[in-house]
């Protein structure tokens, strides 16, 4: 496994997870929620938060990929439903792993606001507010870091990592910045 250090330990991630689904909760009351999670990093997070959520849930899963050379985006997003997202008139939960430059949350947000939902709200696990390059901020927000490159938790590096039961952060030499 890659070289790294432990920023959040499960324990306090799962606190924190606890924390979030009180906080739905109250807010949601008995309402139906629709969760739309971004895949692949915000599965496991996803899956922790809504088995401590006491109201009626419906998920769906979003792929956002952009096209592109090398570490180099082309600035094009695609995104492909897992199904098609009826949220005319419903309670939306947009989850997402880590919130840094705010750039494709933002796209996706246009995209679902599309849909014509009642409401949206965004929950990210991780917040890296000194990369952000749009102004957003999350309704949830599970921890903020500092910007260096993270796995665990569902967040990974060449896919290796997600199955951690902790968030760290990588070795700067195990990947080129």
């Amino acid at each position: 496994m890659y070289k790294h250090k432990v920023l959040i330990t499960e324990q306090e991630i799962a606190r924190r997870v606890e924390e979030i689904a009180g906080e739905m909760n109250k807010q949601y009351g008995e309402k139906t929620l629709d969760m739309v999670c971004v895949l692949k990093g915000a599965t496991i997070f996803m899956s922790d938060l809504i088995r401590k959520l006491q109201m009626p849930v419906r998920i769906h899963f979003v792929q956002v990929s952009t096209y592109g050379t090398g570490s180099e985006s082309s600035g094009t997003v695609s995104l492909h439903f897992s199904t098609a997202a009826d949220l005319l008139d419903r309670d939306v939960v947009l989850i997402e792993d880590i919130l840094d430059t705010g750039i494709t949350l933002d796209y996706l947000l246009k995209h679902l606001k599309e849909k014509k939902p009642r409401s949206i709200q965004v929950c990210v696990l991780l917040d890296k507010p000194t990369k952000r390059k749009v102004n957003l901020q999350p309704h949830f927000r599970g921890f903020e870091i500092p910007d260096e490159f993270v796995i665990g938790y569902g967040l990974d590096y060449q896919e290796l990592g997600r199955n951690l039961r902790f968030i760290a952060a990588l070795d700067p030499s195990e990947y080129k910045p």
